[in-house]
């Protein structure tokens, strides 16, 4: 078998908030076409590894590579280009409020390209249908659940055919099915458009439906990295004791307040 493209890649990252040691030392290869999560508790780094991996934020320490090019050392107009193959869902779908369904999904291509309005419109329609939404552009944000705001997001993110799309905390705030839902597009859509997924999540359900591979973070450092079933096995007491959710176990919990307003840095 051929071997597979890396395409994501850290070398030793770091990074210091003031002066605590977010994340420590973050090696990690992540291949075209993958869905890869990253999960872990509160304080433990995935947002901040997030953050690094989509250029946000710069290491104090180590490399980070995006399509094979060292995006620490990127110029703005550089990394404006490497961001135009990239998508990004956020948590709070991020949607503007004044805006209708249709004029947030098409923001990426005003921006970015020169398409004539009927094409944008046509891209639009087509990137609704893609997640569920097909004959909702008109609509306003204040129109939608929570669910449905979550799916703008991601209509948007792949509005400009990406080649990477990343997640954060997909399913936050939604109920039971609705996060089977959700789980089921991120699947679907990165079969559909051939994008590699990257997935900040907490949530064991969708770990286990939606990876290929997982990478468990612990104060700042990657506790194990593995396939759904090699995690679902691992006898690393720090990721037993969080995907079976016991409160008894290696993972130290907050104690103090100081403790708890650290965690906030996440």
């Amino acid at each position: 078998m051929p071997e597979k493209e890396v395409i994501i890649k850290t070398e030793g990252l770091k990074k210091k908030f003031g002066d605590r040691q977010i994340l420590d030392g973050i090696d990690l290869e992540i291949c075209r076409g993958e869905t890869f999560v990253i999960m872990g508790g509160s304080g433990c780094g995935k947002s901040t590894l997030l953050r690094h991996l989509t250029g946000s934020i710069k290491p104090d320490e180590g490399e980070v590579y995006l399509l094979n090019e060292n995006i620490a050392t990127l110029n703005e107009d550089e990394m404006d280009r490497i961001k135009k193959k990239t998508g990004m869902s956020f948590q709070s779908s991020a949607l503007f409020d004044s805006m209708t369904v249709g004029e947030n999904v098409s923001l990426p291509l005003r921006e970015h390209t020169k398409l004539e309005e009927n094409v944008i419109n046509i891209v639009v329609k087509m990137k609704l249908e893609l997640v569920g939404l097909r004959g909702f552009e008109n609509l306003m944000p204040s129109q939608l659940s929570g669910g449905m705001k979550k799916r703008v997001g991601i209509a948007r993110a792949v509005a400009m055919d990406p080649e990477i799309v990343f997640y954060d905390e997909p399913t936050a705030g939604l109920d039971p099915i609705v996060t089977a839902v959700m789980d089921k597009l991120i699947v679907d859509l990165s079969k559909a458009l051939s994008v590699t997924s990257i997935v900040v999540t907490h949530d064991m359900h969708s770990v286990f439906r939606i990876a290929d591979r997982i990478a468990m973070l612990y104060e700042g450092k990657v506790a194990e990295i593995g396939t759904r079933e090699e995690i679902k096995t691992s006898k690393n007491p720090y990721v037993r004791q969080f995907i079976s959710g016991s409160p008894d176990g290696p993972i130290k919990f907050f104690r103090q307040k100081d403790d708890y307003l650290d965690s906030l840095t996440d």
